[in-house]
């Protein structure tokens, strides 16, 4: 199956801390939308996110800069769903040079990366 990706500015919204720095959580929310679009197109259901096995904040996120959070299912068993994801950083907000600007990155920065597993229950499983 194809990675799912995900594309999105965090706002203001999303800062947390002081700076416009956002919250960690915030990449693990994506990545259960990530994980909800896998189910759905691997599945047919929604399932349910069990467990992260690991999880490692890389890089700092702030408000205006626009993430990609990316996964893919790596391993199934009879319910369950493995998958790894991971969220770089596409554009970054430069508020040094003024409070609009903006720069896209030769290189993407990995920011967060993680692991985990997700459950369908085999009785809401529509595709195989």
């Amino acid at each position: 199956m194809q990675p799912v990706i995900l594309r999105l500015r965090m706002s203001q919204a999303d800062a947390h801390y002081g700076g416009n720095l956002v919250d960690g959580a915030r990449m693990l929310a994506l990545f259960g939308d990530v994980a909800t679009e896998l189910l759905i197109r691997n599945d047919g259901d929604e399932g349910l996110f069990r467990a992260y096995d690991s999880v490692e904040f890389l890089a700092p996120v702030y408000a205006g800069d626009y993430i990609e959070a990316s996964g893919e299912i790596v391993n199934s068993g009879k319910s369950s769903r493995k998958m790894i994801f991971t969220a770089r950083k596409v554009i970054t907000a430069r508020p040094d040079i003024s409070d609009s600007a903006a720069e896209v990155l030769d290189e993407p920065v990995i920011v967060c990366k993680a692991s985990g597993t997700c459950v369908v229950p085999v009785e809401k499983q529509r595709k195989l």
